[in-house]
Protein backbone atom coordinates (compact mmCIF):
# COMPACT_ATOMS: atom_id res chain seq x y z
CA UNK A 1 0.00 0.00 0.00
CA UNK A 2 2.82 2.31 0.90
CA UNK A 3 4.52 1.49 -2.35
CA UNK A 4 1.39 2.38 -4.30
CA UNK A 5 1.02 5.64 -2.40
CA UNK A 6 4.65 6.54 -3.04
CA UNK A 7 4.25 5.78 -6.72
CA UNK A 8 1.16 7.96 -6.94
CA UNK A 9 3.00 10.73 -5.12
CA UNK A 10 5.91 10.56 -7.52
CA UNK A 11 3.58 10.60 -10.51
CA UNK A 12 1.73 13.62 -9.08
CA UNK A 13 4.96 15.51 -8.45
CA UNK A 14 6.09 14.73 -11.98
CA UNK A 15 2.84 15.95 -13.44
CA UNK A 16 3.02 19.11 -11.33
CA UNK A 17 6.57 19.79 -12.44
CA UNK A 18 5.63 19.22 -16.06
CA UNK A 19 2.67 21.58 -15.65
CA UNK A 20 4.90 24.25 -14.13
CA UNK A 21 7.41 23.83 -16.97
CA UNK A 22 4.64 24.02 -19.56
CA UNK A 23 3.11 27.15 -18.01
CA UNK A 24 6.54 28.83 -17.74
CA UNK A 25 7.23 28.05 -21.39
CA UNK A 26 3.85 29.48 -22.35
CA UNK A 27 4.46 32.73 -20.44
CA UNK A 28 7.99 33.04 -21.86
CA UNK A 29 6.55 32.59 -25.35
CA UNK A 30 3.92 35.23 -24.66
CA UNK A 31 6.51 37.68 -23.38
CA UNK A 32 8.63 37.16 -26.49
CA UNK A 33 5.58 37.67 -28.68
CA UNK A 34 4.62 40.86 -26.83
CA UNK A 35 8.18 42.18 -27.15
CA UNK A 36 8.11 41.47 -30.89
CA UNK A 37 4.79 43.27 -31.27
CA UNK A 38 6.13 46.27 -29.38
CA UNK A 39 9.23 46.38 -31.58
CA UNK A 40 7.05 46.11 -34.70
CA UNK A 41 4.77 48.86 -33.43
CA UNK A 42 7.76 51.11 -32.78
CA UNK A 43 8.78 50.74 -36.42
CA UNK A 44 5.39 51.75 -37.76
CA UNK A 45 5.40 55.41 -38.88
CA UNK A 46 2.33 57.36 -37.88
CA UNK A 47 0.70 59.05 -40.88
CA UNK A 48 -1.88 61.78 -41.42
CA UNK A 49 -4.00 62.85 -44.39
CA UNK A 50 -2.77 65.83 -46.44
CA UNK A 51 -3.83 67.23 -49.82
CA UNK A 52 -1.75 66.51 -52.92
CA UNK A 53 -2.22 67.21 -56.66
CA UNK A 54 -3.90 64.61 -58.84
CA UNK A 55 -1.76 65.78 -61.78
CA UNK A 56 1.45 67.69 -62.40
CA UNK A 57 0.85 71.41 -61.87
CA UNK A 58 2.96 74.35 -62.97
CA UNK A 59 3.00 78.12 -62.53
CA UNK A 60 -0.28 79.79 -63.38
CA UNK A 61 -2.49 76.68 -63.22
CA UNK A 62 -5.75 76.96 -61.31
CA UNK A 63 -6.02 74.66 -58.28
CA UNK A 64 -9.59 73.33 -58.21
CA UNK A 65 -11.24 70.55 -56.17
CA UNK A 66 -10.74 68.21 -59.16
CA UNK A 67 -6.97 68.75 -58.94
CA UNK A 68 -6.50 67.60 -55.32
CA UNK A 69 -6.61 64.34 -53.41
CA UNK A 70 -5.86 63.13 -49.88
CA UNK A 71 -2.70 61.07 -49.38
CA UNK A 72 -1.01 59.53 -46.35
CA UNK A 73 2.11 61.38 -45.17
CA UNK A 74 4.48 60.74 -42.25
CA UNK A 75 3.31 62.88 -39.34
CA UNK A 76 6.82 63.56 -38.04
CA UNK A 77 7.99 64.86 -41.44
CA UNK A 78 5.12 67.12 -42.47
CA UNK A 79 6.26 70.18 -44.46
CA UNK A 80 5.21 73.55 -43.13
CA UNK A 81 1.95 74.91 -44.50
CA UNK A 82 0.23 71.67 -45.61
CA UNK A 83 -3.55 71.47 -46.03
CA UNK A 84 -5.34 68.67 -44.16
CA UNK A 85 -8.99 69.61 -44.57
CA UNK A 86 -11.22 70.87 -47.34
CA UNK A 87 -11.94 74.01 -45.32
CA UNK A 88 -8.20 74.79 -45.15
CA UNK A 89 -7.46 74.45 -48.85
CA UNK A 90 -10.72 76.04 -50.07
CA UNK A 91 -11.82 78.32 -47.21
CA UNK A 92 -13.99 80.49 -49.47
CA UNK A 93 -15.81 77.57 -51.03
CA UNK A 94 -15.09 74.99 -53.70
CA UNK A 95 -15.92 77.47 -56.47
CA UNK A 96 -13.05 79.83 -55.46
CA UNK A 97 -9.77 78.28 -56.71
CA UNK A 98 -6.20 79.10 -55.88
CA UNK A 99 -3.40 79.80 -58.39
CA UNK A 100 -0.26 77.65 -58.49
CA UNK A 101 2.94 79.65 -57.98
CA UNK A 102 5.48 76.79 -57.87
CA UNK A 103 5.48 73.53 -59.87
CA UNK A 104 4.17 70.43 -58.05
CA UNK A 105 4.05 66.72 -58.91
CA UNK A 106 1.53 64.02 -58.06
CA UNK A 107 1.77 62.80 -54.43
CA UNK A 108 3.69 65.92 -53.43
CA UNK A 109 2.08 67.75 -50.48
CA UNK A 110 0.46 71.04 -51.43
CA UNK A 111 1.81 73.81 -49.19
CA UNK A 112 0.78 77.42 -48.73
CA UNK A 113 3.98 78.78 -50.33
CA UNK A 114 3.17 76.96 -53.60
CA UNK A 115 -0.28 78.48 -54.13
CA UNK A 116 -1.88 81.90 -53.81
CA UNK A 117 -4.67 82.87 -51.50
CA UNK A 118 -8.14 81.84 -52.75
CA UNK A 119 -9.43 84.15 -55.48
CA UNK A 120 -6.04 85.81 -56.12
CA UNK A 121 -5.48 87.15 -59.66
CA UNK A 122 -3.88 84.82 -62.16
CA UNK A 123 -0.53 86.11 -63.40
CA UNK A 124 2.70 87.82 -62.36
CA UNK A 125 0.92 90.14 -59.95
CA UNK A 126 -0.01 87.15 -57.80
CA UNK A 127 3.69 86.31 -57.32
CA UNK A 128 5.04 89.71 -56.33
CA UNK A 129 5.66 90.52 -52.70
CA UNK A 130 4.41 93.91 -51.44
CA UNK A 131 6.61 96.76 -52.69
CA UNK A 132 8.36 94.63 -55.31
CA UNK A 133 8.30 94.82 -59.12
CA UNK A 134 8.70 92.33 -61.98
CA UNK A 135 11.61 92.74 -64.40
CA UNK A 136 11.53 90.54 -67.54
CA UNK A 137 14.97 89.51 -68.71
CA UNK A 138 15.80 90.00 -72.40
CA UNK A 139 15.81 86.84 -74.51
CA UNK A 140 19.52 86.96 -75.33
CA UNK A 141 20.35 87.13 -71.63
CA UNK A 142 18.54 83.92 -70.64
CA UNK A 143 19.30 81.80 -73.67
CA UNK A 144 22.21 79.90 -72.14
CA UNK A 145 20.30 78.84 -68.99
CA UNK A 146 16.70 79.00 -70.24
CA UNK A 147 15.86 75.33 -69.65
CA UNK A 148 17.75 75.13 -66.34
CA UNK A 149 16.31 78.08 -64.42
CA UNK A 150 13.37 77.57 -62.08
CA UNK A 151 11.24 79.85 -59.87
CA UNK A 152 12.96 80.71 -56.54
CA UNK A 153 16.39 80.29 -58.19
CA UNK A 154 18.71 83.26 -57.70
CA UNK A 155 21.10 84.92 -60.17
CA UNK A 156 23.93 87.45 -60.17
CA UNK A 157 23.80 90.15 -62.85
CA UNK A 158 26.84 91.78 -64.50
CA UNK A 159 27.09 94.86 -66.70
CA UNK A 160 29.61 95.40 -69.50
CA UNK A 161 30.15 98.72 -71.21
CA UNK A 162 32.57 101.56 -71.87
CA UNK A 163 33.78 103.63 -68.97
CA UNK A 164 36.39 106.27 -69.65
CA UNK A 165 38.84 104.99 -72.24
CA UNK A 166 38.08 101.23 -72.03
CA UNK A 167 35.49 98.47 -71.74
CA UNK A 168 34.61 97.49 -68.16
CA UNK A 169 32.62 94.64 -66.61
CA UNK A 170 31.12 95.05 -63.13
CA UNK A 171 28.71 93.09 -60.94
CA UNK A 172 25.67 95.25 -60.28
CA UNK A 173 23.23 92.91 -58.46
CA UNK A 174 23.58 89.69 -56.50
CA UNK A 175 21.12 87.01 -55.44
CA UNK A 176 18.16 88.35 -57.42
CA UNK A 177 15.18 85.97 -57.17
CA UNK A 178 13.42 84.48 -60.18
CA UNK A 179 9.65 84.45 -59.64
CA UNK A 180 8.49 83.08 -62.98
CA UNK A 181 9.81 80.88 -65.77
CA UNK A 182 7.53 80.28 -68.74
CA UNK A 183 8.64 76.84 -69.91
CA UNK A 184 6.77 77.20 -73.21
CA UNK A 185 8.69 80.40 -74.00
CA UNK A 186 12.13 79.07 -73.09
CA UNK A 187 14.52 77.18 -75.32
CA UNK A 188 16.27 78.72 -78.25
CA UNK A 189 14.62 82.09 -77.76
CA UNK A 190 15.56 82.14 -74.07
CA UNK A 191 12.54 84.21 -73.06
CA UNK A 192 10.11 83.86 -70.19
CA UNK A 193 12.29 84.57 -67.13
CA UNK A 194 11.06 87.25 -64.73
CA UNK A 195 12.93 88.66 -61.72
CA UNK A 196 11.50 90.16 -58.55
CA UNK A 197 13.24 93.48 -57.81
CA UNK A 198 12.68 96.70 -55.93
CA UNK A 199 11.62 99.83 -57.89
CA UNK A 200 15.16 101.20 -57.48
CA UNK A 201 16.66 97.97 -58.85
CA UNK A 202 14.23 98.05 -61.76
CA UNK A 203 15.44 101.55 -62.70
CA UNK A 204 19.07 100.47 -62.32
CA UNK A 205 18.60 97.43 -64.56
CA UNK A 206 16.82 99.47 -67.22
CA UNK A 207 19.58 102.10 -67.21
CA UNK A 208 22.32 99.45 -67.31
CA UNK A 209 20.63 97.64 -70.19
CA UNK A 210 20.40 100.86 -72.21
CA UNK A 211 24.02 101.84 -71.50
CA UNK A 212 25.67 98.48 -72.17
CA UNK A 213 25.19 94.72 -72.08
CA UNK A 214 23.83 92.58 -69.24
CA UNK A 215 24.82 89.00 -68.44
CA UNK A 216 23.81 86.63 -65.64
CA UNK A 217 25.06 83.58 -63.79
CA UNK A 218 22.96 81.32 -61.53
CA UNK A 219 23.71 81.21 -57.80
CA UNK A 220 24.05 77.77 -56.23
CA UNK A 221 21.32 76.52 -53.90
CA UNK A 222 22.19 77.46 -50.33
CA UNK A 223 25.08 79.68 -51.44
CA UNK A 224 25.10 82.70 -49.12
CA UNK A 225 28.44 84.09 -50.28
CA UNK A 226 28.39 87.89 -50.40
CA UNK A 227 29.77 89.08 -53.74
CA UNK A 228 30.42 92.78 -54.31
CA UNK A 229 32.85 95.31 -55.75
CA UNK A 230 33.84 93.15 -58.74
CA UNK A 231 35.07 95.32 -61.60
CA UNK A 232 37.56 94.43 -64.29
CA UNK A 233 38.64 95.32 -67.83
CA UNK A 234 40.67 93.68 -70.58
CA UNK A 235 43.94 95.13 -69.30
CA UNK A 236 43.33 93.56 -65.87
CA UNK A 237 42.44 90.21 -67.46
CA UNK A 238 45.55 90.14 -69.66
CA UNK A 239 47.81 91.70 -67.05
CA UNK A 240 48.63 94.70 -69.21
CA UNK A 241 49.85 97.68 -67.24
CA UNK A 242 48.80 101.11 -68.42
CA UNK A 243 51.71 103.14 -69.83
CA UNK A 244 53.18 105.67 -67.41
CA UNK A 245 52.82 109.19 -68.75
CA UNK A 246 55.71 111.44 -67.73
CA UNK A 247 54.75 115.07 -67.75
CA UNK A 248 57.27 117.46 -69.33
CA UNK A 249 58.68 120.06 -66.93
CA UNK A 250 57.31 123.53 -67.26
CA UNK A 251 59.67 125.82 -69.20
CA UNK A 252 61.66 128.18 -67.02
CA UNK A 253 61.31 131.76 -68.16
CA UNK A 254 64.62 133.43 -69.00
CA UNK A 255 65.51 136.37 -66.74
CA UNK A 256 64.50 139.72 -68.18
CA UNK A 257 67.42 141.88 -69.31
CA UNK A 258 67.04 145.63 -69.67
CA UNK A 259 69.54 147.69 -71.65
CA UNK A 260 70.13 151.35 -72.44
CA UNK A 261 71.86 152.67 -75.56
CA UNK A 262 74.00 155.76 -75.42
CA UNK A 263 75.70 157.62 -78.25
CA UNK A 264 79.05 159.20 -77.78
CA UNK A 265 79.88 160.99 -80.91
CA UNK A 266 79.91 158.44 -83.66
CA UNK A 267 80.14 155.56 -81.15
CA UNK A 268 77.07 153.72 -79.85
CA UNK A 269 77.36 152.04 -76.45
CA UNK A 270 74.77 149.57 -75.09
CA UNK A 271 74.74 149.14 -71.32
CA UNK A 272 72.80 146.77 -69.06
CA UNK A 273 70.73 148.57 -66.52
CA UNK A 274 68.32 147.44 -63.78
CA UNK A 275 64.81 146.82 -65.08
CA UNK A 276 62.24 149.20 -63.73
CA UNK A 277 59.70 147.68 -61.36
CA UNK A 278 56.30 147.08 -62.94
CA UNK A 279 53.62 149.13 -61.28
CA UNK A 280 50.59 147.07 -60.23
Amino acid sequence: MRAVFGLVLLIGMGLAGFAVYTVKGYFDSQERRIAQERARAAQIVETVDVYSPTRALTYGDLLTPEDVQLIKYAKDYLPEGVFQTEEEIFPDGLEVPRVVTLPMDINEPITSNKVTEPGAPRGITALLEPGMRAYPLPANLTQAFAEELRPTDRVDIYWSGRLGQGETTSIIMTGVEIISVDQEATGRRGAGVVLQVTPEEFAALAAAQNAGNLSLTPVGTGDDTIVSDIQTNINDVLGIEAPVVVEAPEPVAAPKVCTRTERRGVETITRTVPCPEVQQ
